[in-house]
């Protein structure tokens, strides 16, 4: 998969290529058969119509607020008190940490509000991406009012981690121990203060974007139809984007933490208030809806995709073979450790932050109690590997729809933040040496 990435830098001929080779591993005789089960169980997955549905709400909801010009006013608002590019990435990512409750609503909503402001002083739309997604799962694994909290508290729970009743309160104990994650954060302070400079495929993209070419080439643009939008004044505008948001936030709250009812309730209130200002005929509003659905159908394909190849490898057997490969030279000081660096192989090579620790932690936990090693140290292993997969994968969901939402390729999102995330993944593999060591 990563040689075919490498050459036609597009993810989803890259993960196909990989399913048909795990199929022709499977059972050459019945590639079609093959292709064709894993796509029915992909597409009737609870999970996978969560994400579907989701995306494409959220495509719609962003396609409404820029539609009725409350995106362009909030830039505008925002551009009239930043007059710097370091304060304008230092801004992106202070948004991306205040939108903390959803990885998919940070990738969506901050590159949205900041695409304008960041072409004026030619930051690339890598590094926007970069910014943005950095602040995605990273952020969301250390706040325990996130979906990413909900999902794992119940895992914890199923698996004997914790008492029933506790998982959250397990998850809460593991935060201090999410390495990746607070590295993650600190790394992208630090390129967004300009104290870590750009290197690699970064460097070449920020050279363009000084250049006046922010937008990097071959890039399809998002799609999203502006014309006729209307000006409101300033603050106006601010409310328009501040309220749906407000309430996207606090819907998904009411309903346990759900962004798919936080999108429905958010998308409702958004239509009514852009209807009773004028702003947008009720036909234009749904003609938004379907247009900003459709916008998020190509990341949505490479996400489903994604999940293909995750059947494809949990038929493989790829996750236990890992594991077990590595149990020989599994030691409670290391366990850590190495726990990290097997799942974070994992979730980097399948895309799936979530689906693949249904299988690992039923083996994970046991190994963990047998050895008598902290399970909030465990716990915040298995988050860092999670966080760490999801933020470098140049298929996972939130590099696509940060890529999506940023308006550039996810390969050319991949390429330019992969030498940040291996820092990350590096001090966060240490990180957890020493706290084996110190804990054991």
């Amino acid at each position: 998969i990563l040689f075919v990435a490498v050459i036609t830098k597009k993810p989803l001929e890259s993960i196909f290529a990989a399913i048909i080779a795990g199929l022709l591993l499977l059972d050459p005789t019945n590639i079609v058969t093959g292709l064709g089960d894993i796509s029915i169980k992909v597409v009737m997955d609870e999970t996978i119509a969560w994400i579907v549905l989701v995306c494409g709400m959220m495509g719609g909801l962003i396609n409404m607020l820029e539609r009725g010009g409350s995106v362009l006013s909030f830039g505008e608002l925002l551009a009239k008190r930043i007059k710097t590019k370091r304060g304008t990435m230092l801004t992106t990512c202070f948004l991306g940490v205040m939108v903390f409750i959803d990885d998919y609503l940070n990738s969506l909503a901050v590159s949205a509000s900041m695409k304008n402001l960041t072409d004026r002083y030619k930051i690339s739309r890598e590094k926007l991406s970069f910014l943005v997604d950095s602040t995605a799962a990273p952020v969301c694994i250390l706040v325990p009012v996130s979906t990413w909290a909900v999902y794992f508290a119940a895992l914890l729970e199923e698996n004997g981690a914790t008492a029933e009743g506790n998982g959250m309160s397990l998850y809460i104990e593991a935060i201090p121990y999410m390495a990746y994650g607070w590295i993650a954060l600190a790394v992208v302070f630090l390129v967004a203060a300009g104290i870590l400079g750009d290197f690699g495929a970064m460097k070449d993209a920020e050279k363009r974007a000084q250049a006046g070419e922010p937008i990097p080439p071959g890039t399809v643009q998002d799609g999203f139809d502006l014309s006729g939008i209307k000006k409101t004044s300033p603050l106006v505008g601010l409310m328009n984007f501040l309220l749906p948001m407000a309430v996207l936030v606090a819907a998904s709250v009411y309903y346990e933490i759900d962004l798919l009812l936080g999108a429905l309730v958010a998308s409702m209130f958004t239509m009514v208030l852009y209807f009773w200002q004028n702003l947008l005929k009720f036909g234009q509003l749904v003609d938004s809806m379907l247009d900003g659905f459709k916008v998020m159908l190509h990341p949505i394909a490479v996400v489903c995709a994604g999940f293909m190849l995750k059947e494809v490898n949990d038929q493989l057997g790829m996750t236990p073979y890992i594991i077990d490969s590595l149990t020989p030279y599994l030691s409670k000081e290391l366990l850590p450790a190495l726990v990290f660096a097997a799942m974070a192989a994992v979730v980097f090579a399948t895309g799936s932050s979530w689906g693949v620790f249904v299988v690992s932690l039923p083996i994970v936990i046991p190994m963990a109690l047998a050895l008598d090693m902290s399970m909030p140290l465990t716990v915040g292993a298995l988050l860092s590997a999670s966080a760490f997969g999801s933020h470098a994968c140049f298929f996972s969901d939130s590099t696509v729809l940060s890529a999506q939402g940023s308006g550039c390729t996810p390969m050319q999102h991949a390429l330019t933040q992969i030498p940040y995330a291996l820092i990350g993944a590096v001090f966060t593999f240490a990180t957890l040496v020493v706290l084996g060591f110190t804990m054991a």
